[in-house]
């Protein structure tokens, strides 16, 4: 079978091929089981607290569960990921109409972005967002986005209604495992490698004088 769970180094044709997604999840490369689904957050949301727009590809259309922005027409969510994603698109459902946002602005791997943060932040990448039924895929530039462990999407504006809907959230993109134990464990041993040298450097430099 064509299922390559080697790290990631896939080089070969089918690098972008089922990582063990379950049947029916849509595209081969899509990362519903790869977002870390209860940490999902929504900022200025009325209607839910984030998770609720992530849905299965077979719920990509649905219109029952969605995000309404509450204060104003602003709304941020962060979804973070169980690993390390090489992001090829971001698929969004909003409106209707002028619910829909105006743009779609996306942060790469930065934590804790809140409202007053995200003036001063240039977005990795942002896209005018077209009205329609249909889901959307906003291809980004995957040099921007080699290595994501959590993406941000800021909607800054609403198409002309008081408010921001969205509906259904997802991506495109390759996946691979965190591999943050081996990174860690050679900084360790590092460190105590070169201490246990310096002592006995100086043990021997102290008794080498006569007494």
């Amino acid at each position: 079978m064509s299922h390559n769970h080697s790290h990631g180094n896939c080089n070969d044709e089918s690098h972008d091929h089922d990582h063990g997604i379950p049947e029916g999840e849509g595209p081969r490369d899509i990362l519903y089981a790869r977002i870390d689904r209860p940490n999902v957050i929504a900022l200025n949301s009325e209607s839910g607290n984030g998770p609720e727009v992530i849905k299965p590809w077979d719920q990509r259309l649905d219109e029952a569960v969605f995000l309404e922005s509450d204060a104003d027409d602003q709304m941020i969510i962060r979804v973070p990921f169980t690993g390390s994603v090489k992001l090829r698109a971001l698929l969004l459902k909003a409106g209707p109409a002028d619910q829909t946002p105006a743009k779609v602005s996306l942060y790469s791997n930065v934590d804790h972005l809140d409202f007053s943060d995200i003036a001063g932040l240039k977005p990795t990448q942002e896209f005018n967002v077209a009205q329609g039924r249909e889901v959307g895929e906003y291809h980004v530039m995957s040099a921007k986005f080699p290595s994501v462990t959590s993406i941000t999407l800021f909607f800054p504006a609403s198409q002309g209604a008081d408010t921001t809907r969205v509906y259904y959230v997802g991506f495109l993109g390759q996946w691979s495992e965190k591999r943050t134990e081996p990174i860690v464990t050679v900084y360790e041993s590092k460190p105590n490698l070169a201490d246990h040298e310096k002592i006995q450097g100086l043990q021997s430099n102290f008794s080498a004088p006569p007494t």
